[in-house]
């Protein structure tokens, strides 16, 4: 498996625990008054439609966040910065004990993973706040959609 499919394939699972997360956290509205199971159907479409258009959060499109990018150009350069910063250090190394050019190699090498590392790190902070932003924008969705269908005669749990 080559890496590109190794990302897509983890874009996907996260995609999908993403919407099974979302799916979970839609709150139970109880016909407490004896609403009819077309009445119950009929007001939730309502309160569907009120809520987004008070709130301005689509839930079919707030759990579908873009997927991560990559390639080189993405992560701010920390793999560049990385080796420049280890080749600078390794140089200064190697020349102290004889070697500028290969201690110059080693410390771009050893800089390349370390900010490979940084970008890995940077992506999934990215991937958590867009994780957090999408959660608490269902939370504000289902509050609303909550409130509507109280309205109407429904338990909410």
């Amino acid at each position: 498996m080559n890496a590109k499919t190794l990302r897509a394939s983890c874009a996907i699972v996260i995609a999908a625990l993403t919407l099974d997360v979302m799916a979970q956290g839609k709150p139970i509205a109880y016909p407490s008054k004896g609403q009819s199971a077309q009445k119950q159907q009929a007001d939730d479409g309502a309160c569907y439609s009120w809520a987004k258009s008070n709130t301005g959060i689509d839930p079919a499109t707030a759990s579908t966040a873009p997927p991560p990018q990559s390639g080189p150009a993405v992560g701010g350069g920390e793999r560049v910065g990385g080796a420049a910063r280890g080749a600078a250090g390794g140089a200064v190394i190697g020349a102290i004990a004889g070697d500028a050019g290969k201690g110059a190699a080693i410390g771009a090498t050893a800089g390349t993973m370390a900010g490979g590392a940084r970008a890995r790190q940077n992506r999934r902070e990215q991937q958590a706040n867009a994780q957090a932003q999408s959660q608490g924008a269902m939370s504000t969705y289902y509050r609303a959609w909550s409130a509507c269908m109280q309205g109407r005669g429904y338990s909410i749990q």
